[in-house]
């Protein structure tokens, strides 16, 4: 091997690595017994904090799961044939993908949805992907009101492509900026990616900005969070062409960070240009239902050069879950969900009005999630409640310049009125500290 390569040595092999960067010796420990290892992961996990009242939201949210999601998604049956390759063996898992797919199409009130993709921020990224493929343009804007780890995800992936990447501001009222996209809509955008509601919690009907975005024949891309479809107006009706999400809500535990689930779904006449994986339902020769894979474009199935993705499989089981959470919850069972969340939000939107030196950051609808402006930094206040065993809201100086202030605070179904009044109480006490 080292004759073909034209190299002397091993080390050789890592020439390009700067010095200062490498390592004299791995310093692996000792190997440790079954028992002793277990020991050492429970002492390490012992100094997880798992018992904050969590009110964080940003994109990914303390919903509540029922029992049975984990216990049908775990049957061996589904929990490792995740790989519908071979219909004739699939059939189980290629169904649970089509009611999946038929459940995200009935959320976003599109035609079409995959099976699936990673998560979120990926859904955009492949989103995007898949507009530009259409309108065979280059260029893209971004809003400011989607997530922000969602922009930093696009930034790295169109760094080293020919993406022309533009973000554009939200307005002083934590909206879309209308007259900031007028001036920058013009033939050479392929497309625009809005999201509803926005980082902040903001609800916008963006039906006027989206027929703007279609008059100069981009297509425009909505990032939506799927408990909110419970109640507020869907994609699909304010003229969305492509439509993704993260699918955490939908039966997935925090877990750290992932496995999360991204889904998307789009027009029928899009449907050659979607990545990922579309099931079917069709015949046998004997006349009897039946599912396949109808469209498979990855690099495993066609010319990696004319794929659409490399998604990988294991987003079948986290699509299982979403659809076991749907069918056990039910249609009047997550609008009473969404309802629930509503109600939550705007309990606490009313107590913490209350307090002196808190102001709405945008005064503006919310669903079940608000930005509040704090006479303090909101990191200091945050840390301060974290100490007394509440997690109160996601510090937006994160990742907005300037906004030091500002809190972002989530509510969900789980979170009882009792622990809202603590929270507030807490909260206040801290900004009196």
């Amino acid at each position: 091997m080292f004759q073909t390569l034209g190299i002397a040595d091993f080390d050789a092999l890592f020439e390009a690595i700067p010095d200062e960067l490498r390592s004299d010796e791995l310093d692996i420990p000792e190997g440790l017994s079954e028992m002793e290892v277990m020991q050492h992961v429970r002492k390490l996990a012992s100094k997880n904090s798992t018992d904050l009242v969590n009110f964080c939201g940003a994109g990914f949210y303390d919903h509540y799961i029922p029992a049975a999601v984990d216990a049908l998604s775990s049957r061996g049956e589904f929990y490792t044939a995740y790989t519908p390759y071979q219909p004739e063996a699939s059939q189980g898992t290629l169904q649970a993908a089509f009611e999946y797919q038929t459940a995200i199409c009935r959320l976003t009130d599109m035609e079409v949805a995959n099976a699936s993709l990673f998560d979120g921020g990926t859904a955009l990224i492949e989103g995007i992907m898949m507009a530009l493929r259409q309108t065979r343009r280059n260029k893209v804007l971004v809003d400011t009101g989607v997530n922000p780890i969602y922009r930093e995800m696009l930034r790295c992936y169109t760094r080293n492509i020919s993406i022309d990447y533009e973000e554009v501001q939200i307005s002083n009222n934590g909206l879309a900026d209308r007259a900031a996209y007028a001036d920058v809509l013009n033939d050479s955008v392929g497309a625009v990616v809005l999201q509803n509601p926005n980082f902040f919690g903001c609800l916008d009907n963006l039906t006027e900005l989206i027929d703007s975005i279609h008059e100069v024949k981009a297509l425009a891309i909505m990032s939506v969070y799927p408990m909110a479809l419970s109640h507020v107006e869907t994609p699909g009706a304010m003229g969305a062409d492509i439509v993704t999400g993260e699918g955490q809500s939908l039966g997935l535990p925090l877990n750290f960070g992932g496995p999360y689930l991204g889904f998307m779904a789009t027009k029928k006449k899009y449907v050659r240009k979607m990545p990922g994986r579309i099931v079917g339902e069709t015949e046998d020769g004997q006349g009897r239902r039946g599912y396949v894979l109808t469209l498979q474009a990855r690099e495993q199935h066609i010319r990696r050069e004319k794929a659409t993705s490399n998604i990988c499989s294991n987003v079948q089981l986290c699509a299982l879950r979403a659809i076991i959470y749907l069918s056990l919850v039910g249609r009047e069972g997550f609008l009473d969900v969404g309802h629930q969340c509503m109600d939550r939000a705007n309990y606490a939107w009313h107590k913490l009005m209350a307090i002196e030196g808190i102001e709405p950051a945008f005064n503006r609808r919310f669903f079940n999630e608000f930005a509040i402006r704090l006479p303090k930094d909101a990191s200091e206040v945050v840390s301060t409640l974290v100490d007394q065993g509440i997690a109160a809201g996601f510090p937006a100086s994160r990742y907005y310049d300037g906004m030091e202030n500002i809190l972002l605070l989530a509510f969900t179904e789980k979170r009882t009125k009792e622990e809202i009044d603590i929270m507030v109480t807490k909260l206040e006490s801290a900004l009196k500290a």
